[in-house]
């Protein structure tokens, strides 16, 4: 695989351009498979949580109305009399039933109204009452009513004139209005037929369905083959408490997962609860499935077609150059191409054919220069001086003049021949600090002489560097610039003091500095700015008594680094202080 990919650009460029068409492409359908699989499931649960609050908008109704009913009935003076008279009437007994068939007239949802009393009175109901399977929550707590004013009881059935039927009762004691003692109890049943043809209606996608749960999680009302009174964790077992106001949850994996909706009722403690199966978002996801992956391929297909077609249109021309310079031959000139476009590979062989042309002209040159340089070095060699024959000259006036007895003259002699000696210092870069030392001096000793009674030198080292390695010719131009621009110019002797310490960095610091006549700050401005200059581009070239402070910092930077580079300090008539740091080296560098 890698040899076929090695030996072709055009392969190697179809396949990464493909590649990374493709994964974007097939990442944009995934992410957008994804996106549209979540916006189904949101958009379910919000018509979901939407037909829950149409749903609890009548059931609270239907329960807000039987609350009142039942406080109506509380405080109705008929039915106070009646429950505190000690005698039986039944005038007072047909007028209660009448007006309570006329309260449930027209609200269906309405089963029964039941007054019991607390005496040895018969019950008063709006149908007559056969039987019931009703049981109050006082036989279990008996003062449930003292800290209660309601009760909602469990579904159960009730016989009665018109047949039997499921209800759910709302049970709540009735006192006296005037000594607030109880002297009996109202129920309000509610159909719960009624209310189960209501939830069952409830629109939750194709084939989700919504429950009525009680307080006790127990089934009020839901699909006919879910029974009434079962606790909902008994078809759906771990389900997870149903916590807060309203929410939904995932129950359940795979194809059997489920969407759980719920939300509290705020009147009562039943809770509506919407299942929605998750196949329901499967089965509206596989068409846009489908679609994206008909989208997705079809746009695969077209991008490799293009691919291919405009990469074939890029290659053939640079194939046809590839073809053109293995034939060609090294001892002949390079054959020039066709050009049969102006875009960038028709540049490409637009430069090629000039290279092609220059490449004849700058061979040709090439030899000429070669035989040109071969005649200059050997005139070159023809003149050059042996440096041995100068320093044998040096040392035969050295010599005269001791015979002479003019030590001056021996001195200057012997200190340019040592000052020479260490300048060509065979082609090295690198000397001892001591030497760079001895090299001043050997300076300073020439310009003495000549310059009596002006210049006063001095060196303060610290122990212990005098072995250490520096780049050789730094210290010598700086002095040279120091007395020549400095000490020369003033009146009377003047010093030039060179100070050399460790840091705690284990770097050496060096310092030049004189007493001279300093400079302007415009001046001593201007040369730093050449100073930050490029070592490079704009290097100096050495002046008549040394290299110059320009040559010097285009030295340290090119060894050392940007750190390393002069810093220059100068007061007009009090002198210039020159410094450096280089790092420590015990043995010269390779």
């Amino acid at each position: 695989m890698e040899n076929w990919l090695g030996r072709s650009l055009k392969r190697k460029l179809s396949l990464l351009i493909i590649i990374a068409t493709l994964v974007p492409l097939m990442s944009l359908g995934f992410f957008s498979y994804k996106m549209a699989e979540g916006l189904t499931e949101e958009k379910a649960i919000i018509t979901g949580m939407n037909t829950l609050r149409q749903l609890e908008a009548y059931l609270d109704t239907m329960v807000k109305d039987a609350e009142n009913m039942s406080l109506f009935l509380i405080g109705h003076s008929g039915v106070q009399d009646y429950l505190k008279s000690q005698v039986y009437d039944l005038r007072q007994q047909t007028t209660i039933i009448s007006f309570l068939t006329n309260l449930a007239f027209s609200k269906p949802y309405v089963a029964n109204i039941i007054i019991d009393s607390m005496g040895e009175k018969r019950s008063i109901s709006q149908k007559s009452l056969i039987r019931s399977e009703f049981k109050d929550i006082t036989e279990t707590v008996p003062d449930y009513y003292k800290d209660h004013p309601k009760w909602w009881s469990d579904v159960h059935r009730q016989w009665t004139s018109d047949g039997v039927s499921q209800v759910i009762t709302l049970a709540r004691p009735i006192r006296s209005l005037d000594k607030y003692k109880q002297i009996g109890k109202v129920q309000i049943n509610l159909n719960q037929a009624v209310i189960a043809r209501q939830i069952q209606q409830a629109v939750l996608e194709k084939n989700g369905f919504v429950l009525l749960l009680d307080e006790k999680d127990r089934i009020i009302a839901g699909p006919s083959d879910m029974g009434i009174n079962h606790p909902i964790t008994g078809y759906y077992p771990d389900l997870k408490p149903l916590g807060g106001a309203s929410g939904y949850l995932d129950y359940g994996t795979g194809s059997d997962k489920k969407t759980i909706l719920y939300k509290k009722m705020s009147g009562v403690n039943w809770k509506l609860v919407g299942i929605i199966p998750s196949q329901e978002y499967r089965s509206q996801n596989h068409y846009f499935l489908t679609l994206t992956a008909i989208a997705v391929t079809v746009a695969i297909l077209f991008v490799i077609a293009l691919v291919l077609f405009l990469i074939q249109r890029i290659t053939n021309p640079l194939s046809t150059l590839t073809k053109f310079l293995k034939k060609a031959s090294p001892d002949e000139p390079l054959p020039a191409i066709p050009v049969k476009s102006i875009d960038e590979v028709g540049q490409l062989i637009i430069s090629y054919n000039r290279l092609s042309s220059r490449i004849v002209k700058l061979t040709d040159e090439v030899k000429l220069n070669e035989s040109l340089k071969k005649e200059a070095d050997m005139q070159a060699l023809q003149i050059q001086i042996n440096p041995h024959f100068l320093y044998n000259t040096l040392s035969s006036i050295h010599w005269l003049a001791l015979m002479n007895q003019d030590h001056k003259i021996a001195d200057m002699v012997g200190s340019l021949s040592n000052f020479l000696r260490f300048s060509l210092n065979s082609g090295q870069e690198y000397c001892p600090v001591q030497q760079e030392i001895l090299h001043v001096q050997n300076y300073v000793n020439i310009q003495s002489i000549r310059y009596p009674d002006k210049i006063r030198f001095e060196v303060l080292s610290d122990p212990g560097i005098q072995d250490r390695y520096m780049l050789k010719l730094l210290l010598q131009p700086l002095v040279e610039n120091a007395m020549l621009h400095g000490i020369l110019k003033r009146d009377g002797i003047g010093t030039i003091k060179i100070e050399i310490r460790q840091t705690d960095e284990d770097s050496l610091h060096f310092t030049v500095a004189d007493d001279g006549v300093g400079m302007p700050d415009e001046r001593l401005q201007s040369l730093r700015s050449q100073l930050t200059g490029s070592p490079v581009q704009d290097r100096e070239k050495p002046s008549s008594g040394g290299y110059g402070a320009r040559n010097v910092h285009n030295r340290l930077v090119l060894h050392y680094g940007k750190e390393a580079g002069l810093h220059m300090e100068s007061t007009e008539g009090e002198g210039t202080r020159i410094s450096f740091t280089i790092p420590s080296q015990d043995v010269t560098p390779s």
